[in-house]
């Protein structure tokens, strides 16, 4: 899977190095405001295996609807948002836009979150799980993803 992207003017370029932890669709009101759009598609991966060109990204600190940090990372010449931490996602993650994916039919969500707040003309596929907020990790990430993640938060990556 070739999972290379960056911003629109070009200036910042980034490589995943692995493939992500798993694929969310977020219906938030915030990924709706800072997207402009009705959801996001985001690619949770460790930070380590972002790769970026020698434009390293720009970034500021928002208050997520949870009241929690969400810090979103930026190109300083175009502003395009390329990916998020949220403060309270566990390990050094991040939140990858796939919209900035040079391919970005490389993948699709595994699954839609807060659809609480999705729009109601939007339909959702059948075949993948939806939560009205969040969900358990256990119940929907695999276990090869569960375990990835266990041995990054115990620094045994």
């Amino acid at each position: 899977m070739n999972l290379e992207g960056g911003c629109s003017c070009g200036t910042l370029r980034y490589k995943l190095t692995a493939g992500p932890l798993i694929v969310h669709a977020c219906h938030c009101r915030d990924c709706q405001r800072l997207t402009g759009s009705a959801f996001v598609i985001n690619l949770w991966i460790e930070e380590h295996f972002v790769e970026t060109n020698s434009a390293a990204p720009q970034s500021c600190q928002l208050t997520a609807g949870s009241g929690q940090a969400h810090e979103v990372f930026f190109c300083g010449v175009c502003g395009t948002y390329v990916w998020s931490r949220y403060q309270a996602a566990p390990g050094d993650t991040v939140f990858v836009r796939a919209g900035t994916l040079d391919n970005p039919e490389a993948v699709k969500p595994q699954v839609h979150i807060f659809t609480r707040t999705k729009l109601p003309w939007l339909d959702l596929p059948h075949d993948v799980p939806a939560f009205a907020a969040f969900y358990n990790l256990k119940d929907v990430w695999s276990a090869e993803s569960r375990e990835r993640l266990r041995r990054h938060m115990s620094g045994r990556v």
